[in-house]
């Protein structure tokens, strides 16, 4: 659990889904945060889990950028019910943990979230982005080789490691180079970004922010 964080079980498409939820120190003067950050944890059948560090290290990310970042657990994981479903089922966890948020601020109900997510966790997000536009999207070792990933927009931030042997660099060029899509590799870098999450933070921060 992260610092400053809240957890709570909300009604979810499959039964009772764990939400939680990281608000920046400061808000805004109407009480709001600069919007919703929604994060995607990699595959549950592989012991993925909203702790998982590279999705609270999401989090992190966000809540600095004055987010407010709500992160779930996929049904069948931890707290949440039902059983793994392909992605197709995830999309609605998603979509669920998202209408929890918006009802929490009811002044950015309106406006696009943040959709970011690792491994698994990106290939629920696309899915995510054909029922709401995004803001902008993050997708950390995207999972190309292994489920059929939408094109995503232009804004995109994608960040793979040169040595992930979950999902090889060459099939996210391959996935990238139609859509023109920029990616950014870390040298030396495996599928879990062991030793570069503050790496990983600072390279999403200064994209972010230009």
């Amino acid at each position: 659990m992260t610092r400053g964080e809240s957890r709570t079980k909300i009604a979810g498409p499959a039964g009772v889904l764990e939400v939680a939820l990281n608000l920046p120190a400061a808000l805004s003067d109407q009480g709001q945060p600069r919007g919703i950050a929604l994060v995607a944890h990699p595959h549950p059948l592989q012991g993925g889990t909203l702790d998982n560090k590279v999705a609270q290290t999401l989090a992190k990310t966000f809540v600095a950028l004055g987010y407010a970042s709500v992160r779930f657990n996929f049904r069948g994981v931890g707290k949440s019910e039902g059983t793994f479903d392909e992605g197709v089922g995830e999309t609605d966890d998603a979509l669920a943990a998202l209408a929890y948020a918006r009802g929490e601020f009811p002044g950015l109900a309106a406006t696009p979230p943040v959709l970011a997510g690792f491994s698994f966790g990106t290939y629920v997000q696309t899915r995510v982005a054909r029922v709401i536009a995004p803001e902008r999207m993050v997708l950390i070792a995207p999972a190309v080789a292994r489920f059929a990933l939408d094109p995503v927009p232009p804004s995109t931030i994608v960040i793979h490691g040169e040595e992930d042997d979950v999902v090889p660099l060459a099939d996210v060029l391959a996935w990238a180079r139609p859509q023109q899509l920029p990616i950014v590799v870390f040298p030396g870098c495996g599928h879990f970004f062991h030793g570069r999450l503050p790496q990983l933070q600072s390279a999403i921060t200064g994209m972010w922010q230009r």
